[in-house]
């Protein structure tokens, strides 16, 4: 039924899960997939934006046998439901054979490929990883050099599968296309019965640092997640949903993946690099057009990038709606991508430890611009104060702001790590997000801050500690902290403080250099150092990163509102907090009442690219 109020979703609830979701596993919801939608296409796949009318096209059927297929061979190889198989590619039809077929037989650990070899190297340790699903040599990737190097610092690797590539079995490496041709795409040969509670898979998260930290999803989680995506977002056999975002991050392997794959859909995979592809996005109205389809979900950046890009001649009309999470998005962003291209934009929000979507703006109902929506069916959330000790002390009132908890069979069963999972429950199977937010009157949820210093660019999450830790060991370096800068193109950009030692010297660029080289995730690389005489400290001695954050909204502010000053150098902007919004810019400008209308527009067009809430404050002349 379609969902316009939270009352819509109660009435969803008023049958039990088992009434809408009969698949028990990932597998389970595949296999019915193709049991009734068995000739219909389920992957298209482009290797280039030129090439995107020339598709490779696959069956549901043919996605099935491949999926048995990676799943027998896996099983031929004793990997088994308690092993893990890491999975490093980039986004092929390759991947979803790997993710599901791996789901299928034992536990998928799909990994970032843009990550440094140490990085890898620990997230196979943590994961105790069996086998190994890589991308051959291949222009323009450096995979298969990494792979080659962490190989032998993985003691419980017991094969390779090389993805189109010709393999080396005298060296312990095996193609992993011709492999499956010795494998039955008829059916699971383990015959496993697949529990509901059993692990499905292993998602490291964004930015961590040391040990990785990887969350555990059961088959529970990942069926629940794909049904209520697919009921949120009105999902029938026949739509078409474009693939974007990578499938090792849980937004392209659960919204672009099993959720309209348990449909019966179309999924089309835009190249292997994604959105980042060269042309991709001059030529994705044309994609549009050519493939009719029907959804899509990207971050903030790829929306403000298409907004500067002319629909032209493209026939865009089959496009009912496009999903935004990760990050949160600009007002200005929505105004210039819906004014382009007449689509609305449904913000929503979801975390790994969630599955992957824990709320969004209603499709069928009002959107509220700014908000994160309802949450999903069955997946409960609220907004609660939490005390030093991480108790809860009780629910806030609407429209006041606390830390959000979820709970659900969405939520996650914790970290592989056992020490991680410490401070992230609130009791009663809460879970506590790390972010700060509101319920409003009507159900609607907003999110106005973290816990959490993590900085959020471009939908990657970054720990500022793994930036911290690598200036660390620059012999110059006494105290750092990174924190995110508002940025109009990224949504937050890594800057990172320097305080240095007594007697000692260092450049910026320097610095940025050092981390460039030695920090494993390249997003995390600040994208300026600044020094300090004196680190602002926390009343018990703790950097304050609250003063930080304060510093640069301010200056990205300013820096905004450049062209303004000319004419009115005493403009000023500060920050405050806000009960509702968290935070709040105070913008200070001296005009006369009858400029103050075209100014007061000015700055709206000036800020339209920011995620952040201001107001105006006129000084004298009023």
């Amino acid at each position: 039924m379609p969902i316009r109020t939270l009352e819509d979703i109660e009435k969803i609830e008023a049958k039990p899960p088992e009434a809408y979701i009969s698949a028990r596993s990932t597998y389970e919801m595949l296999a019915q997939a193709a049991a009734a939608h068995a000739e219909k296409t389920a992957l298209c796949f482009f290797a280039d934006a030129g090439s995107f009318q020339n598709p490779v096209r696959l069956t549901y059927r043919q996605l099935l046998g491949r999926v048995h297929q990676t799943a027998n061979l896996l099983s031929d190889f004793g990997i088994g439901p308690d092993d893990a198989v890491s999975i490093i590619l980039p986004n092929l039809p390759q991947t979803h054979f790997a993710l599901w077929g791996s789901e299928a037989s034992a536990i998928a650990s799909p990994i970032n490929p843009a990550l440094s070899v140490e990085a890898i190297r620990d997230i196979m340790n943590a994961a105790a990883a069996k086998a190994l699903i890589a991308l051959g040599p291949a222009p323009n990737t450096d995979i298969w050099e990494k792979v080659l190097r962490v190989r032998g610092e993985v003691p419980t690797l017991k094969a390779i599968f090389q993805v189109l590539g010709p393999g080396d079995e005298k060296d312990g490496v095996y193609s992993y296309e011709a492999a499956l041709e010795r494998y039955r795409p008829e059916a699971l040969q383990s015959r496993r019965d697949i529990a509901p509670d059993e692990i499905a898979a292993y998602f490291h998260t964004g930015g961590t640092t040391g040990a990785p930290k990887l969350a555990r999803h059961t088959h529970r989680n990942e069926v629940h997640n794909a049904w209520a995506i697919s009921v949120a977002g009105g999902l029938v056999a026949g739509d078409t949903l474009l693939c974007g975002l990578p499938l090792y991050h849980v937004n392209g392997v659960i919204v672009t993946g099993l959720a309209p794959f348990s449909v019966g859909a179309t999924i089309v995979i835009l190249t292997p690099l994604g959105y980042r592809a060269p042309g991709l996005l001059q030529n994705f109205f044309k994609i549009v057009e050519f493939y009719k389809a029907n959804f899509f979900s990207a971050v903030p950046t790829v929306y403000a990038a298409l907004a500067q890009i002319p629909v032209g001649n493209s026939d865009v009309s089959s496009l009912q709606f496009a999903l935004c999470g990760a990050a949160p998005m600009p007002v200005g962003v929505f105004e210039s991508f819906e004014k382009q291209t007449g689509l609305r934009i449904l913000e929503g929000y979801g975390l790994t430890e969630g599955t992957c979507a824990n709320s969004v703006n209603p499709k069928d109902g009002e959107r509220r611009i700014g908000s994160i929506g309802f949450r999903l069916p069955f997946q409960e959330m609220k907004v609660v104060k939490v005390d030093r000790q991480g108790m809860v002390e009780r629910d806030c009132r609407p429209n006041e702001i606390g830390v959000i908890a979820i709970r659900g069979p969405n939520v996650f069963t914790g970290y592989v790590q056992e020490e991680a999972n410490r401070s992230i429950w609130l009791g009663d199977g809460w879970l506590r997000t790390g972010d700060l937010g509101r319920q409003d009157s009507e159900g609607y949820f907003w999110i106005t801050g973290r816990e959490k210093d993590l900085i959020i660019r471009g939908g990657h999450n970054i720990d500022p500690a793994q930036i911290e830790s690598v200036l660390s060991t620059h012999p110059a370096v006494a105290l750092s902290a990174a924190v995110g800068k508002p940025d109009a193109h990224a949504g937050e950009a890594p800057v990172a403080f320097v305080l240095l030692k007594p007697q000692s010297t260092a450049e910026p660029q320097e610095l940025v250099r050092w981390c460039r080289e030695r920090v494993d995730e390249p997003a995390a690389v600040p994208k300026e150092v600044r020094f300090l005489d004196e680190m602002p400290l926390t009343s018990i001695g703790k950097v304050s990163k609250l003063a930080l954050r304060h510093l640069t909204i301010t200056e990205a502010c300013l820096e905004a509102l450049a062209e303004l000053r000319p004419e009115h150098p005493e403009l000023t902007a500060g920050v405050e907090d806000h009960p509702v919004y968290g935070i709040l810019v105070v913008i200070r400008i001296h005009a006369v009442q009858d400029e103050q209308p075209g100014l007061e527009d000015k700055i709206r067009q000036l800020l339209s690219p920011f995620a952040m809430r201001y107001k105006i404050l006129w000084g004298p002349g009023m």
